[in-house]
């Protein structure tokens, strides 16, 4: 049992352990996932299909004939750690496949690792089994190689991420994954409530959507109604509700049509949860990003957004040490965090991504003076969350349990997304719960980041 502090850089997925059966001679296939939870559905789609072809996942090195690694190349540091991850492959195995954002750069990686086999780039599913039927040639058997009606899942059987688009039509200086990943590309809706419906068949309790721009759903495909079913990010939450598994909204922009998402929430029909990416509140430094939205408008949605669902969760990400952010600016950052009072909060020092806009901006912020107002809003955003956390206390509430070891069942509320928000701890009176439960719980004690609690 352990602590959960919120995750400053929830993007790196640890590597597939998959334990199942295999026969003689089938090829293996390793698979290192890096990256955000769209990253990881990419990696779930490239070992379904795989899966489906016969080839087994392999849960370490050396029981696979290739390794795929699935990249991050968001920032400079998600670079060199994805350069980290392909070396360590090489060295373990010796044969590597590179996939995902860094894939778009494909000299860069060979510059650094000119033995791997194979570049491709961001879900280029068909290119990535080209290269592993190159490098490790299928063997199927038919009478054998089922593969499971819900695929291949890297994450534990009682939640799964439902990714509902690709790209973004934003132009945020700091960014590339418009660069990398194009514009917005929305799936059909029927095809989300599809997919939807066979996890929740096979025995998923939560749903987390993700995208690159969660409510901008549909606005590429005109909203358009197909087999019962619009692709307006409000009509996909109702939907989705209607299944009866738990439904978190991540990466939603602050558009004044979100609030339509609200009444949802007081409802019950999905989690009163948002995950949004304010990254700063300065209206010059929010211009200087290129990001569509300002401080005190988002305050005024934040409160409408409240006096609706008064419950809400509210989660974001800020950039400190933006180029240009001036001592005045960081300050009304701080200000900000203390009118909006969000619940979960995680925070990046700016570092400049090769391909950036904003690595032309002037007045770059020295790394002292960065690390600096890190240390200061992280401070402030932790005591804003441990006042949150202690008004819990006494309170019954609603927890999915993940993990269950001889010390506790660890777990998590409403409020809390997996593996970047806190946890509930049950170490008392837990002995008959699993994976996957939902029970009600009484919180009789708080943390900075987490919960303690019994039983109801």
């Amino acid at each position: 049992m352990s602590q959960n502090p919120p995750s400053l850089r929830p993007d790196l997925a640890p590597r597939a352990h998959i334990d199942e059966p295999t026969r003689e001679g089938q090829p293996r296939i390793g698979m290192v996932s890096l990256g955000c939870p769209k990253a990881l559905v990419d990696s779930e789609r490239i070992l379904t299909r795989l899966r489906a072809e016969g080839y087994a996942i392999s849960p370490d090195y050396t029981g696979a004939d290739a390794v795929i690694v699935n990249t991050c190349g968001f920032l400079d540091s998600a670079k060199a750690e994805s350069l980290d991850a392909i070396g360590e492959a090489l060295r373990e195995n010796g044969r590597v496949i590179v996939t995902g954002c860094l894939g778009a750069e494909p000299g860069y990686i060979r510059e650094h690792h000119p033995q791997i086999l194979a570049v491709t780039g961001p879900h280029q599913y068909e290119q990535v089994l080209d290269a592993v039927h190159t490098a490790v040639p299928p063997s199927p058997d038919p009478y054998i190689d089922l593969l499971p009606a819900s695929g291949v899942t890297l994450t534990p059987r009682h939640y799964s991420y439902l990714k509902i688009s690709e790209g973004c039509n934003h132009a945020c200086k700091f960014c590339i994954i418009p660069d990398m990943r194009g514009r917005l590309a929305s799936r059909p809706a029927h095809a989300v409530m599809r997919e939807a419906e066979k996890l929740v068949d096979a025995g998923v309790k939560e749903l987390l959507v993700i995208s690159q721009d969660t409510s901008a759903y549909g606005l590429d495909l005109k909203y358009a109604e197909a087999k019962g079913h619009r692709a307006h990010i409000t009509d996909l939450a109702r939907d989705l509700g209607s299944l009866g598994a738990w439904v978190r909204l991540h990466y939603v922009y602050p558009y004044p049509h979100v609030r339509d998402l609200i009444p949802l929430m007081a409802d019950g029909l999905i989690l009163p949860y948002l995950d949004i990416p304010f990254q700063h509140a300065h209206p010059d430094t929010l211009k200087r990003m290129a990001r569509p939205a300002a401080g005190a408008k988002t305050l005024d949605e934040i409160a409408a957004w409240r006096d609706i669902c008064p419950d809400i969760t509210l989660r974001s990400t800020f950039i400190v040490g933006y180029p240009g952010e001036t001592e005045a600016e960081f300050q009304t950052l701080l200000d900000w965090m203390d009118e909006a009072q969000l619940d979960r909060v995680g925070c990046f020092q700016y570092e400049n991504v090769e391909g950036a806009r904003s690595n032309a901006l002037p007045d770059h912020v020295p790394d002292e003076v960065k690390q600096d107002r890190w240390d200061r809003f992280m401070q402030k955003a932790q005591s804003i969350s441990e006042a949150k956390l202690a008004a819990k206390a006494g309170k019954v509430l609603e927890v999915i349990v993940d993990e269950v070891d001889e010390d506790a069942a660890t777990c998590r509320t409403t409020a809390d997304a997996p593996e970047i928000d806190g946890n509930l701890f049950i170490d008392e009176g837990f002995e008959g719960l699993k994976a996957g439960d939902v029970v009600t719980v009484e919180v009789d004690e708080a943390g900075e980041y987490d919960l303690w609690g019994k039983p109801c």
